[in-house]
């Protein structure tokens, strides 16, 4: 293929030739022969078949095949030296932080994995993590303040000018500590009605699908409530009560593994919810947060292939 046996010496060459309008000039500027310059158009030539410059006219005049030939061989170069720069800026030890906003429904099950696989890049961007509100961190990510925000999918109406990939599923629990008195029981709704529950608080981005679950099944209030995004708290809170404990499947998934906590007897299959990537349409990503981006996908995909 011609395009294999063009070097970027080739290229070089005829554009420093086609712009300086001199073979002398352009070896000043490359800092090389003339004839190495000569050597070099004519090599290039003979790849694509046609002549670059018009050889009756005085100095480096471009042919017509030229002119069609330069934009090209420009766009290529600049594109070399944008992605050198790139990756220089990303692998060096000031490099700008990757900043990624979590919801804490998923900073304890997909982004460790993730931000492992980043590291072992060895790339200068270190990763920043912020964990906060639905809100705070969207209108973060809108501000240019996040680079990726991390969580449940948001109302089709918070969406505007944003973008999300999904990357996996999960369901709502009701997780409680393992001598709950609930705790491998059948159960009744009724029940629930007597502890207290911790919940997300309202605007939290999966208290909808709470409340919807709640109502769906005619499930009684429960005697208190705590209203929470405190991973640390409620993990804390759970284990020192019989308080049940509603949250996205993947904040208590280890503790569940391990036996620490217990799942209630409650099928919250119709709560499944998207979980994925949320970005500014249109805005391109540093070349470490598309590490980044790449590395969560990969997590996720061992996420649903569990």
């Amino acid at each position: 293929m011609r395009m294999s046996a063009v070097r970027l010496r080739h290229l070089r060459a005829f554009v420093a030739v086609a712009r300086q309008a001199s073979v002398g000039r352009a070896a000043r500027d490359l800092a090389i022969t003339q004839p190495a310059v000569s050597k070099a158009i004519r090599e290039l030539e003979q790849i694509l078949g046609v002549e670059l410059f018009d050889r009756a006219r005085r100095g480096a005049v471009l042919s017509r095949f030229g002119e069609m030939f330069l934009r090209h061989a420009e766009a290529s170069l600049s594109a070399l030296r944008r992605g050198l720069e790139e990756v220089e800026d990303a692998t060096a030890p000031h490099a700008l932080p990757v900043r990624v906003g979590a919801l804490p429904t998923v900073s304890a099950r997909l982004l460790p994995d993730a931000i492992r696989r980043y590291q072992a890049h060895g790339l200068g961007a270190a990763p920043r993590v912020v964990t906060g509100p639905n809100e705070y961190l969207t209108e973060q990510l809108r501000q240019g303040d996040l680079d990726i925000v991390i969580g449940r999918m948001q109302e089709p109406e918070a969406m505007t000018g944003l973008v999300f990939e999904h990357l996996y599923s999960e369901p709502l629990v009701f997780a409680v500590r393992a001598s709950h008195p609930l705790a491998g029981a059948p159960l009744s709704p009724c029940a629930l009605g007597a502890f207290e529950c911790l919940l997300p608080p309202p605007g939290s981005v999966i208290r909808p699908a709470v409340d919807r679950f709640f109502a769906a099944f005619n499930l009684p209030r429960p005697a208190s409530v705590v209203e929470t995004v405190s991973l640390a708290f409620s993990r804390r809170y759970v284990r020192a009560s019989d308080a049940i404990w509603v949250i996205s499947e993947g904040v208590v998934l280890e503790d569940l593994q391990s036996g620490e906590f217990a799942r209630l007897a409650i099928d919250t299959g119709d709560t499944t919810g998207p979980v994925g990537i949320t970005l500014r349409a249109g805005v391109l990503l540093s070349a470490p947060a598309e590490v980044l981006v790449k590395e969560l996908r990969e997590a996720a995909a061992e996420i649903r292939a569990a």
